[in-house]
């Protein structure tokens, strides 16, 4: 059995969803699309239209924002009187995007303006003092904070007292506290009525660009969308239309920085999508902040010269390499030092703390939220990674929840241990002294055990609808592609597939480092693909039933459109059956891969088999190997795998066998392959034909070795058979044998061919003959027979014969 990462759900259509469902296909929508519709709270044909098709879509008055207005009327005083203005960003992409379309406006405007965004690693996330210092000494009379300054309440009232105007523009929660800037923007304030809330960063900016210019500027677009889908803000509503806006400038856009940066992701932008922005483009934009400096993110966005552009974006190319590799060294550190504090509270007693904290002086504070991120997937807890400094012993790091806790409101609870602190309910940053970091463990670890029920603990994947392999197809895909954009509140559709065997499996890749299978049922096939799974080849059982979790896609291949399931998760719940017979490697394979914890019973194995006694010493981490003589089986066999390396004696003795194992997850066949006796086992009426050959022949003079060759030649049976039935004839005393020749009773007495004892050893020496060295398919199917549920088994054997004869 292979058992699925997390727990599928699928929640069953009320009655209600059924006839929105129906109401929804006579648009006409496809069944499979209207359901995926409803699940997403789309339950008429207006809403459908719009989400669709974009039909009546457009942007909301930008002045239903809150403090739109004042910010308005600040931003074109400092046109008419010609004031020095600052834009303060971020420098993640959203942050980046959101500066590049300001710094695009300002200068439309005719605004006299620079920008400035911290160095993260420096200078940390937001408004500080310092900067704030250098635009007061440069003249600068007006800050707009883009993507930042929702909690910079000491930072701005600083900037009043040098004489500095600041009207800020975020997206991120605001504190109890806000800051007396001029103006605020952020749509998720709570006096604000503004109809939708999800926007980014780069959204409020692309709102007030609206508000500024008295039109939506669909020119800038491309920047708002980049900053929408990095910041993994929701793709419905607003966003949804903007995403759509901004993905069609993009397919043709004429920005040099975002082409080149395209050409080096190797995506093609008249083929771009959401995900392309996501797991292409943003990682890009987002390594300059986290390893170098924002500003050549800025520059690339905003630049017009090609050769410049190509050569920026080669540079943010290089750093993601670099990110990677740093992203996968600080994991496995972070990782190390967490098993590091199990072991500890083990040792000592104590529970398990509820949170992730881990914190390290020489790591960078740039990828820490990606190291979070990869700690949350492995553990599945939320997650703190700070970096330290020594010099000052403060830490900065982000955070990452996981699902049903609001990591936000996890650490206002804690508040009084942040330097400063912000962010969502899914991340956050933070910075703190070294000495509150057992303090934040021990009481987010609180806030999370408090909000999270148990079953909270597990990772779960939400399934939209259940797929058969008839309609994994083509046309599905086309369909289902009217949902995009994909992304965050909109996820592309996570389809369970049912109904499918594993026809091959193979790894594929680098080093073997991905899975690939063609799936089989009922006349159909389809092609799948995991990444990072390239060990699940050999576990995978040919013919074995599994369920699958994934998206649907399209491979393309030399003009060649093919469907294809990307696989996130897999299930297989029934014992698989591996024909390895006369695989001389198989034993050693299986040892090899076998995990730790498993336990392996290697049945009939000749002595010495160096291979077994060697696993069998391997040590704590390896598995438990037993070997075990047909002959000599315990009544009970506690084993999770069974190798079957000898020949079983017969068919009766390995269904013993394989009731004797209540725990059972795999069997592999390794015992050396025979020649079975491919004319079968002959019938009455052959035994009769061969018996008039001799009442009609002279058989006296005949040694029977010698009769049975000239016999086989005539009949079309093996010699072997044939001497059988001699033997046979001989003990119902229809002949005599002798080294002379044979001689036929003149008026033998009738008998039926059961009652010799010599014919019913030979059936059943064919029986097993016939079963031991049978088909692949023909083995799997007897053993599954043997293994049906019995009285006595206890409740994992019941379910996995229930599974396996399903």
């Amino acid at each position: 059995m292979i058992e699925a990462r997390t727990t599928w759900r699928l929640e069953p259509l009320t009655e209600a969803q059924q006839q929105q469902c129906d109401e929804l296909t006579k648009l006409p929508l496809p069944r499979l699309v209207a359901e995926l519709l409803v699940r997403r709270g789309i339950s008429d044909a207006a809403a459908a239209r719009v989400f669709l098709y974009g039909e009546g879509e457009a942007p909301h008055d930008p002045l239903l924002l809150a403090g739109m207005e004042q910010a308005v009327r600040r931003i074109r005083r400092a046109v008419d009187t010609g004031e020095r203005v600052r834009i303060y960003g971020d420098y993640d992409a959203d942050g980046v995007s959101s500066t590049a379309l300001m710094i695009r406006l300002f200068a439309e405007l005719g605004l006299d303006y620079d920008y400035y965004i911290p160095h993260r690693q420096l200078e940390g996330y937001g408004l500080n003092a310092a900067a704030i210092e250098k635009a007061a000494e440069r003249g600068v009379t007006l800050i707009v904070t883009v993507d930042t300054g929702i909690s910079a309440v000491e930072q701005i009232a600083l900037a009043r007292a040098r004489g500095v105007d600041v009207v800020v523009t975020d997206h991120h929660e605001p504190p109890q506290v806000l800051p007396e800037a001029c103006a605020i923007v952020n749509p998720k304030l709570p006096h604000c009525g503004y109809p939708f809330k999800g926007l980014a960063g780069a959204g409020v900016a692309f709102k007030l660009a609206h508000a500024l210019l008295g039109r939506p500027p669909l020119e800038w677009a491309d920047l708002a969308a980049l900053g929408t889908v990095a910041d993994l803000m929701p793709l419905v509503g607003e966003n949804r239309w903007l995403v759509r806006q901004g993905l069609q400038r993009m397919q043709a856009s004429a920005n040099s920085g975002l082409r080149a940066l395209a050409e080096v992701a190797g995506v093609r932008l008249p083929e771009l999508t959401s995900t392309n922005v996501a797991f292409a483009l943003a990682p890009r934009i987002n390594a300059s902040g986290r390893l170098a400096h924002a500003d050549e993110a800025v520059s690339l966005l905003v630049g017009d010269d090609p050769e410049e552009a190509i050569a920026a974006a080669t540079r943010l190319d290089e750093l993601n390499k670099q990110r990677q590799r740093m992203v996968a060294d600080m994991t496995e550190e972070a990782a190390e030092l967490w098993q590091q504090r199990l072991e500890a509270c083990s040792a000592a007693g104590e529970a398990a703390p509820a949170a992730i904290v881990v914190t390290a002086p020489h790591w960078n504070v740039g990828v820490v939220g990606i190291v979070a991120s990869k700690l949350v997937e492995r553990f599945y807890r939320p997650t703190v990674v700070l970096a330290l400094n020594e010099a000052t012993g403060l830490c900065k790091g982000s955070a990452r929840s996981i699902e049903g806790f609001d990591l936000y409101a996890g650490l206002q609870s804690c508040a009084e241990l942040f330097e400063h602190y912000g962010g969502h309910q899914a991340a956050a940053g933070m910075t703190l002294s070294r000495e509150g970091v057992p303090e934040l463990e021990r009481r987010l670890g609180a806030a999370a055990l408090a909000q999270l029920r148990p079953e909270q603990w597990q990772p779960t994947t939400q399934v939209d609808a259940v797929c058969t392999l008839e309609e994994a197809n083509l046309r599905t895909i086309t369909e289902m592609a009217a949902l995009e954009p994909f992304g965050a509140g909109n996820p592309a559709p996570r389809i369970w597939l049912r109904g499918a065997c594993v026809e091959e499996s193979r790894a594929i890749g680098k080093s073997g480092a991905h899975l690939k299978l063609t799936l089989g049922g009922g006349g159909r096939r389809l092609e799948a693909l995991r990444f990072g799974a390239g060990e699940l080849a050999r576990q995978l059982a040919p013919g074995v039933a599994a369920e699958f979790v994934g998206e649907l896609a399209v491979n393309e291949w030399n003009g060649t459109r093919r469907p294809q399931l990307l696989v996130n998760d897999l299930s297989v719940r029934e014992i698989q059956i591996f024909d390895w017979r006369g695989d001389a490697a198989g034993l050693e394979r299986w040892l090899q891969d076998a995990a730790p914890g498993r336990v392996i019973a290697a049945v009939g194995a000749p002595e010495p088999r160096q291979d077994i006694a060697a696993a069998a010493v391997r040590g704590a981490g390896g598995p438990a190997v037993e070997r075990l003589a047909y002959a000599d089986l315990p009544e009970r066999l506690r084993c999770t795998d069974l190798l079957l390396v000898g020949r079983p004696p017969s068919a009766a003795r390995l269904a013993e066998l394989l009731q004797r194992c209540p725990q059972l997850e795999r069997i592999a066949a390794l015992y050396p392959s025979g020649r079975s006796d491919r004319a079968g086992f002959p019938e009455r009426s052959h035994f009769i034909a061969v018996y008039q050959q001799l009442r009609s022949g002279d058989w006296q003079r005949c040694a029977p070795e010698t009769a049975a060759i000239r016999l086989a030649e005539r009949t079309g049976w093996s010699t072997g058979i044939v001497r059988m039935m001699l033997d046979v004839f001989a003990e119902l005393g229809f002949l005599t044998l002798s080294a002379q020749g044979i001689e036929v009773a003149a008026a033998p007495r009738k008998r039926d061919l059961g009652e010799s004892p010599l014919y019913q050893a030979a059936q059943r020496r064919h029986a097993d003959d016939r079963l031991l060295h049978a088909s692949t398919a023909e083995l799997r199917e007897w053993m599954a027979g043997q293994l049906s549920p019995r009285a006595g088994t206890d409740v994992t054997d019941n379910r996995a014969k229930e599974l396996l004869n399903r």
